[in-house]
């Protein structure tokens, strides 16, 4: 039993948790079952080294009773034999003998007792430090545990924020404006079309108002010149300065610069 005590212990302190992690699909429950496989070693540590301990115990109550049987028988024999000395004081040989005799059992009972507790004693000793050696790895053994614990919550923690800061540098990347791939970037370069679309609409319809504006102006300077040559035309219109009429009306149709210079 202590051999397999000390084997499951030297076994347990040897375990490599970064390479069982390695090995884990999920680390958080991989460092739980840990947890829980190491609690229940040590439960079943603690079991077998209490009934170590309880086992030495009965072999010390057993040693106890041996040298208190040894007393009793030791001190039965001296008043045995002080009772015989009464009696052959007295002239009584015959309780004087008896009395010799109980003293003589009562010894030989005395020494059974004591070689009982001398031979009781290497085994003590011996399960003495056994169970020292028991509760020591015992108390190594309570150690790796709170080691294992303090190291899995730090684990689990630390697994946790990789979680999280993975999490936020997807999202990051889903909402990055510079990627040409992402949604966000295609409904940009939509609504720039269909702004640039207003935009030549716009140009496109004010274009078209300053050329009616323009025509409107034309028409305008027209009027203008028709009014002008009517008014010379009737300030001119005097009998002294008769002309042919059928020569004017051929000429309105065609203007020679060449005709100004002879005015």
């Amino acid at each position: 039993m202590k051999h397999s005590i000390f084997g499951r212990m030297a076994q347990l302190a040897k375990a490599n948790i970064n390479s069982l992690l390695d090995q884990a699909e999920d680390p958080q429950k991989m460092l739980d079952q840990m947890v829980r496989d190491y609690t229940n070693n040590i439960a079943e540590a603690e079991a077998a080294v209490a009934q170590t301990i309880g086992n030495l115990r009965m072999l010390q109550d057993d040693y106890n009773e041996d040298i208190k049987n040894a007393q009793d028988w030791g001190n039965k024999a001296l008043a045995a034999s002080r009772k015989a000395d009464e009696f052959r004081s007295a002239g009584n040989a015959s309780d004087a003998q008896k009395f010799d005799n109980l003293a003589r059992v009562a010894l030989e009972r005395q020494m059974s007792s004591e070689n009982e507790a001398k031979a009781a004693e290497p085994n003590i000793a011996s399960q003495s430090e056994v169970v020292d050696r028991l509760k020591t790895g015992l108390d190594q053994m309570k150690g790796k545990l709170n080691q294992l614990t303090s190291k899995r919550n730090e684990l689990v923690a630390r697994s946790k924020t990789a979680a999280a800061q993975s999490q936020v540098h997807d999202a990051l990347k889903s909402i990055d404006f510079m990627d040409p791939t992402s949604e966000v970037g295609r409904f940009e370069e939509k609504i720039r079309r269909e702004e640039a679309k207003v935009r030549g609409q716009q140009e496109l319809a004010a274009s078209s108002l300053d050329a009616q504006f323009n025509q409107l102006e034309d028409l305008g300077e027209q009027t203008e010149i028709e009014a002008r040559l009517a008014a010379l035309k009737s300030a001119s219109a005097k009998p002294a300065i008769g002309a042919s009429g059928s020569g004017s009306a051929a000429s309105e149709s065609i203007v020679d610069e060449a005709d100004f210079d002879k005015l």
